[in-house]
C-alpha cells in the first residue's frame, strides 16, 4: 500500500507455491473486501487470473464516493521467483486523476514508466533478479511467512529502488464468515507510516490489510468471501 501514488500495493497477498513447484500450481482467486478509505466506507476486490503464456494478472480495486483506485501487474514465475512483467495504475480522487504504466524488460534489465510520472521517476532502472514491484512484494510476504522465511525485498516500482522488510509482530484471531481464525500479523515502518498485513494460513489473501499514517488509520481492508 502506498498513498503517494495509490493506497495498495504495499498489503496486497497471496499464499503462491514454494520456489521448487511449477507455474502450474498458481490457483485463480477473486476476494471480496470490506474497505474503509479517507473516513468513507468503500467495496475492494482483490484477484489473480491466468493471462496466457504462463503468465498470470494480479489485480486490486476500491471504490467509494470520493475515490476510485485500481491497479494490476502481470507477472511470471521464475527461477523460483515472482517476476513483473507489467504494471497499470490508475486512480481518481475527487476531480484529481492519474495513471501510471511501467514495463518491466527482462531481456534488456530494464524497468520504465509512463503516464503521469515525473522526468526523474520514467526510468530506466536497471532490474536485478528477485526485483518485484510492489504488488508482487506483497505476494511475497503471504508465501515467505508461510515458509518461515525472512521478509526482506527489493522494490523497483514507481521509479525508484527501495529496501524493504516487514517483521512478525504476533498473532491475532480474526473472524472471517463467522468463524475464529488466528492469523500471523507482519508489519512494516517508513517515518510516519506503517503497513500491517495479518496472513491465515490457507488462505491465498489477506484476512486484513491496514494503512497507519501519523498513528491514525488511513486504509483497512477486511475480507468478507472468497472463491
Amino acid at each position: 500500500m502506498k498513498l503517494t501514488r495509490s493506497p495498495l500495493r504495499y498489503l496486497a497477498a497471496a499464499a503462491l507455491v514454494a520456489a521448487s513447484l511449477p507455474a502450474l500450481a498458481f490457483e485463480p482467486f477473486t476476494a471480496n473486501y470490506q474497505a474503509s478509505y479517507m473516513g468513507m466506507q468503500a467495496n475492494g476486490v482483490m484477484s489473480v487470473a491466468p493471462a496466457g503464456n504462463n503468465q498470470w494478472r494480479y489485480s486490486l480495486q476500491i471504490k467509494n464516493p470520493m475515490a476510485e483506485l485500481s491497479q494490476a501487474t502481470v507477472f511470471d514465475e521464475h527461477g523460483g521467483k515472482l517476476r513483473p512483467l507489467s504494471s497499470h495504475d490508475r486512480s481518481v480522487v475527487l476531480i484529481k486523476r492519474k495513471q501510471v504504466d511501467a514495463r518491466y524488460d527482462w531481456n534488456s534489465n530494464q524497468a520504465t514508466w509512463t503516464g503521469d510520472v515525473k522526468p526523474d521517476r520514467s526510468g530506466p532502472i536497471r532490474l536485478q533478479s528477485g526485483d518485484m514491484d510492489a504488488l508482487l512484494i506483497n505476494l511475497a510476504i503471504a508465501r515467505d511467512v508461510a515458509a518461515g522465511k525472512p521478509l526482506t525485498y527489493r522494490m523497483v516500482d514507481d521509479g525508484r529502488i527501495k529496501p524493504m522488510t516487514y517483521r512478525v509482530i504476533g498473532k491475532e484471531n480474526l473472524t472471517i464468515g463467522g468463524e475464529q481464525q488466528e492469523a500471523t500479523k507482519v508489519s512494516r515502518v517508513d517515518g510516519n507510516k506503517e503497513q500491517i498485513a495479518w496472513i491465515v494460513p490457507g488462505m491465498p489473501v489477506p484476512a486484513r490489510l491496514l494503512q497507519r499514517e501519523n498513528g491514525q488509520d488511513a486504509l483497512d481492508l477486511t475480507i468478507r468471501s472468497i472463491n
